[in-house]
């Protein structure tokens, strides 16, 4: 199983959120998620409480808003994405000061934004109170297939290392004055795609190999100590929380 490195989404710090079981955090933000995602996109009111909510959570675990707000730039594509709906969208249309929107496109622009930032918002506290081998060993305690849980494992250790080389072959390209851009270019970047992807390759043999050496059967250890209900109760609140509001928002819709 990885190790623990450090992650440019981990923010170290020592709340209860941090200190919580994985496998958890993992329940109630997928739970957290599902509620968002049910909620109706009419129920503008709602969103305002799941927001709220959230925030109160972020609050609670002390990971600075700074350290989260820029990351969530990683839902820019459906931003995009929702900014075109009232545009492209069918049916009956409003007019918006010199703009003609689709009322559905709008009502699909909001949604889309609404629940996607809180979504994306939510999974970024996870990964920001919870290092990445935690939560692999988080995924393998929900009893994930293993060999799934094997892989990403690997991933999350390695990423870093064939980072690191991809970095390393940059600055001996660029050390022989290989400049990129140009179609001429290309040959030599799908060159350096190749190597990278056989050392990677004969790397994972490698590992593999040693691992085989050292009795590796494929099986997972994990650490199945029993939670605490009270450990329950308190990450199960979130959840709780957004699934009651789900209930009220789809009464009075």
């Amino acid at each position: 199983m990885a190790g623990p490195h450090h992650h440019a989404l981990a923010h170290h710090g020592r709340s209860w959120l941090h200190r919580a079981p994985a496998h958890l955090k993992i329940v109630a933000t997928l739970l957290f998620v599902v509620a968002v995602v049910a909620t109706p996109r009419e129920a503008v009111w709602a969103f305002g409480v799941h927001a709220a909510l959230l925030l109160t959570t972020v609050l609670v675990s002390r990971v600075p808003v700074r350290h989260l707000a820029p990351r969530l730039l990683v839902e820019v594509p459906f931003v995009v994405f929702a900014v075109l709906m009232p545009f492209v969208a069918t049916g009956p249309r409003t007019d918006v000061g010199p703009l003609s929107l689709s009322v559905a496109g709008l009502w699909g622009a909001w949604g889309l934004l609404a629940k996607g930032t809180l979504g994306v918002g939510a999974s970024l506290l996870l990964a920001a109170t919870t290092p990445p081998a935690d939560v692999v060993a988080g995924l393998a305690r929900l009893r994930l297939p293993a060999q799934l849980v094997l892989i990403l494992g690997f991933m999350v250790r390695y990423t870093d290392v064939v980072g690191g080389q991809l970095q390393a072959m940059r600055v001996a390209r660029e050390s022989r004055g290989f400049r990129g851009g140009g179609l001429r270019s290309w040959p030599v970047l799908a060159g350096i795609a190749g190597a990278l992807f056989i050392r990677s390759y004969e790397r994972g043999e490698r590992v593999h190999l040693a691992m085989l050496s050292r009795g590796h059967d494929g099986r997972l250890r994990v650490d199945r100590t029993p939670v605490p209900a009270s450990t329950w109760v308190l990450a199960m609140l979130l959840p709780l929380a957004a699934g009651t509001v789900l209930v009220c928002a789809m009464m009075t819709s």
